[in-house]
């Protein structure tokens, strides 16, 4: 796709996002210190959009650039992330990588395992867990509650309470979970390590 046709449809959406908010153009360059004259241009096509423009035009409006450009769909849509281990979990990226946007993965969660510890370390961090069992069970211990989750089952909690996922029982658990930024950061002890 050439920058023309990314940049083709510019003019309608500026004038149609100015217009949904009810603003004229003398508001809009009060706003962005972009003279009217050049709005003007930009709307009806006859100026081409250039970033020094374009970026007070998106935070004016709300709006991410990719929403005044038309970047298009991708060649092709389907995600073909490879499944990666991580603290005994197969974990499957479900989303592209967005530069700290949240990020979709399928998690499967081993069953038992005869060398691991019966009571696994609870763990905080900043963020929410949002969590969907797909099959089998799991096992969620939040704080000093404990909960088994079954397939259709969903929980959402603030993940500065200590917590952790473990899987005691005899068949995989497959899940769909949700990181964001915060839920990608390190975790930290709950409770201080034995000495």
């Amino acid at each position: 796709m050439s920058d023309d046709d990314l940049l083709a449809n510019v003019g309608s959406r500026l004038r149609s996002l100015r217009q949904e908010r009810g603003a004229t153009l003398a508001d809009l360059s009060g706003a962005t210190g972009i003279s009217v004259s050049t709005l003007a241009r930009l709307e009806s096509g006859q100026r081409r959009p250039t970033l020094e423009l374009l970026l007070p035009l998106a935070r004016a409006h709300g709006v991410a650039l990719d929403d005044l450009v038309d970047a298009g769909a991708p060649e092709d849509p389907r995600v073909h992330g490879s499944p990666f281990s991580r603290e005994g979990l197969t974990m499957v990226p479900l989303s592209r990588d967005r530069s700290g946007g949240p990020q979709a993965y399928k998690l499967v969660f081993p069953p038992r395992s005869p060398g691991r510890p019966q009571e696994p370390e609870q763990k905080v961090h900043d963020g929410y867990e949002w969590l969907y069992v797909l099959s089998g069970r799991l096992r969620l211990l939040l704080g000093s509650r404990e909960f088994v989750l079954a397939p259709g089952e969903v929980v959402e909690f603030d993940t500065r309470v200590p917590h952790v996922f473990t899987n005691p029982f005899g068949e995989p658990a497959e899940v769909l979970t949700l990181f964001g930024p915060q839920g990608e950061r390190m975790h930290v002890r709950a409770r201080p390590a034995a000495r």
